[in-house]
């Protein structure tokens, strides 16, 4: 019953997923990779990368391709592993869907109060974790190689990565654009 566990496991990310999708992305990795084995490693990294390259929030994105493709490494194929992703796409936005309608009139209500200041001062920190443990979960061989292992790989993923990081922290070049100058540079890194 590969859709009543993914529905539980999506259930349960998109109720305890603080932060938006970035902060999401280790709980997923968490339940897709490490616990249920749905996914290996590298397709959880292609999965993320393909996700933030669509339109839409990448916690949904994510959800909707884990979906498929655990339903598909599970031997389901066309409509069933399509399944696949609508069960863990509609179980991610469950949560936070009915939170919002029972919550959204208290918290106009009471948002201005020095207890809910205080919620949202605790919560901040906890964003900015699992935001950090979301991009350390991403720093594997699988995406930089190692050292040792490939040396090539290595310096050229740091490398890559460091002139992504300067691109559009310092120079506040445009992500669309550096997105494809590093899938240019992956390319002629190819041949």
């Amino acid at each position: 019953m590969i859709y009543l566990s993914l529905f539980i496991a999506f259930f349960q990310i998109g109720l305890f997923g603080f932060g938006g999708g970035y902060g999401m992305l280790s709980l997923i990795q968490t339940e897709t990779v490490t616990h249920h084995h749905w996914l290996t490693s590298a397709e959880f990294t292609n999965i993320v990368a393909i996700s933030q390259m669509t339109p839409g929030p990448i916690g949904i994105n994510s959800a909707t391709y884990c979906g498929y493709t655990a339903a598909h490494n599970a031997g389901f194929t066309g409509i069933m592993a399509v399944l696949g992703s609508f069960t863990s796409t509609f179980a991610l936005v469950l949560p936070s869907f009915v939170l919002m309608i029972l919550i959204s009139r208290m918290f106009m209500k009471y948002m201005s109060t020095p207890s809910m200041q205080a919620v949202f001062t605790g919560l901040r920190p906890a964003v900015v974790g699992l935001l950090a443990a979301a991009a350390l979960l991403l720093m594997t061989e699988d995406n930089f190689s190692a050292p040792g292992i490939n040396p090539w790989q290595f310096w050229i993923s740091v490398a890559l990565f460091a002139s992504t990081f300067f691109g559009t922290m310092v120079l506040k070049i445009n992500p669309i654009r550096m997105i494809c100058w590093a899938g240019f540079a992956g390319l002629m890194l190819l041949y």
